[in-house]
């Protein structure tokens, strides 16, 4: 198997290398290429590879860019420390991904899942799903809100994300919660509002809730797998996120 790194920081790349080859020793690792330019001039060359383990950033930009001059024919093992949607995308995809720092058990199953695939992964095919995969993480690129103008009598008030503590919806109206415990109405659905604020900062609770992370004081288990969680500035009812929710939540602390 010839295999392809791209990695600008030397100790990642050097460790990937050593995990490779001491997985398996007759892996051929043809290059290492630490920057989308060289990596450009290398592909530019008609390379034939049947493996390319690439870091999404590099020193001078998004590898993606190399992918996109140069269309993918080769399965493709991303490294990252990427947000959740991206790798949701990679998942659909089915292209494997290996968050930082890279471990030996990761790696050992992606390199069994390239094995147990590599007959679907003709240059066509791939190619197209590469694509696919650029155009998600396009989309996952996007701008998130970072500040919200509320109306307040004849007032106008900017409110930045991190005044905020959560969102919540009572009578059908959405209300803005900040840190100080002041409360304001917004002109937004929990919903619309879902797909504004930083997935990274804030998470939809259930469907009263969306919260920020620093609003998290207490988390409770609470029956049948679901879980209780206790905001700062308190709330008037229980928040509850339900047992189908509680692994995403947990995943979205960890990360």
């Amino acid at each position: 198997m010839k295999v392809v790194i791209i990695e600008d920081e030397y100790p990642a790349a050097e460790r990937l290398e050593k995990l490779i080859k001491k997985l398996d020793p007759k892996i051929d690792i043809i290059a290492v290429l630490e920057s989308v330019e060289s990596a450009k001039r290398w592909f530019a060359g008609a390379h034939q590879v049947d493996l390319i383990f690439s870091d999404i950033q590099l020193s001078d930009g998004l590898s993606f860019q190399i992918f996109e001059a140069f269309p993918a024919h080769s399965p493709i093992v991303f490294t990252t420390s990427y947000d959740e949607y991206a790798i949701k995308a990679f998942r659909v995809k089915s292209i494997d991904y290996l968050l930082k720092p890279i471990k030996s058990p990761e790696l050992a199953n992606a390199i069994k899942k390239f094995d147990d695939l590599k007959e679907d992964f003709s240059p066509k095919a791939y190619a197209r799903k590469v694509e696919s995969l650029l155009d998600s993480l396009e989309m996952s690129k996007k701008v998130h809100k970072t500040r919200f103008l509320i109306k307040n009598g004849e007032q106008l008030i900017p409110i930045h994300q991190d005044q905020v503590a959560y969102f919540y919806t009572a009578n059908e109206l959405a209300c803005l919660v900040a840190t100080d415990g002041r409360q304001y109405l917004v002109d937004y659905k929990l919903e619309e509002l879902e797909t504004l604020v930083d997935p990274a900062s804030f998470f939809r609770l259930n469907r009263q809730f969306i919260a920020s992370m620093s609003a998290i004081q207490k988390i409770h288990n609470y029956f049948n797998g679901k879980l209780k969680i206790q905001l700062h500035p308190e709330t008037a009812q229980e928040v509850i996120v339900s047992r189908e929710k509680a692994p995403a939540f947990k995943s979205w602390l960890e990360n």
